[in-house]
């Protein structure tokens, strides 16, 4: 059995985090959040310590090391722009660190990284849990089995509208220096799942930018070529999601082919876990590319609408 922390216990994803601690039979010893609302953890942890000012919980991890129960992995799921400094807290604390995307948010912290794991013997690994779904899986198998025979290239459209209220600009995903904008908070699972199966980028483009609001743009890569739409306005929907009483629209198609891939997403966590604790896991080299792209997105200068543009951006935000 082995001993997790758990940084950042009151958001989205945390419950799923736990969870995974739990089906794979180990044990949290204690989380750490500013806000209170946690009465999840009664759900899966309800020994665990909780603390919500990080120096106790630094005193009593180290507490627990002194005492000889060691804490093996904690895992990160604190906001986008905390994240480098909790990975080196927890290698620096002899501790591995299981972290949510985006690992940092900026390329040039993933070299400092790099020298921390080799100065502590400890390793850093990234939740790339799109890279386990069996439809992924298959679709990545699918691609090869194709590109090996000619040098084939696909078109894709990836649309991703997931529709917030005001509250989301108010926390810290509305700051950019926080949260990375559009790109790096919601984009950065698609964008790393399509270099996964697609390749390295050769050329990017960005059409449209609110970065804290919505994005489009196209991406060239080895074996695709990409036209990307992401928003957070509820505006952006197509008419009949808005119809079903929906506020998120999530496609991505392959030579106009919708990959379906809408289940499967509930123990996803719990196979990354899995596969980290066998072994295995994703770490910064994983991470990388997908950290220099959503690096370039926000830094890129704004072109306009061309014939590469996402139809649906077009339609919805030109003019």
């Amino acid at each position: 059995m082995k001993n997790f922390v758990l940084i950042g216990a009151a958001g989205y994803i945390a419950p799923r985090h736990m969870k995974a601690i739990k089906d794979t039979g180990n044990n949290l010893l204690a989380a750490v959040d500013p806000n209170d609302s946690v009465g999840i953890i009664d759900s899966y942890f309800p020994e665990a310590h909780f603390f919500t000012e990080f120096e106790r919980f630094d005193r009593h991890v180290d507490k627990l090391r002194r005492r000889g129960n060691k804490v093996d992995f904690a895992s990160i799921c604190s906001p986008n722009y905390l994240h480098d400094a909790h990975i080196r807290w927890a290698l620096r604390s002899g501790i591995n660190a299981i972290c949510e995307k985006p690992l940092v948010l900026n390329p040039w912290n993933l070299d400092a990284l790099e020298e921390i794991e080799q100065e502590t013997g400890r390793k850093v690994y990234n939740v790339l849990q799109l890279r386990l779904h069996p439809s992924i899986i298959s679709l990545k198998d699918k691609i090869e089995k194709e590109t090996s025979k000619e040098n084939k290239k696909y078109n894709i459209d990836l649309t991703y509208i997931t529709s917030r209220g005001r509250w989301y600009f108010v926390s810290w995903k509305g700051d950019l220096s926080k949260s990375g904008g559009v790109a790096t908070n919601i984009g950065i699972h698609f964008f790393d799942m399509l270099m996964w199966l697609f390749g390295e980028v050769k050329n990017s483009e960005v059409h449209y930018c609110e970065p804290l609001k919505k994005m489009a743009g196209f991406i060239e890569l080895k074996k695709a070529y990409v036209r990307w739409f992401l928003s957070v306005d509820y505006n952006d929907l197509p008419d009949d999601i808005k119809q079903k009483g929906q506020r998120t629209y999530r496609s991505i198609t392959v030579d106009s082919k919708e990959i379906e891939f809408s289940g499967g997403f509930t123990d996803l966590h719990t196979l990354v876990y899995k596969d980290i604790l066998n072994g295995g896991g994703f770490g910064i080299k994983d991470a990388r590319l997908s950290i220099e792209l959503v690096h370039q997105i926000r830094n890129a200068k704004v072109i306009g609408f061309n014939d590469r543009a996402h139809p649906l951006a077009e339609k919805r935000l030109k003019g």
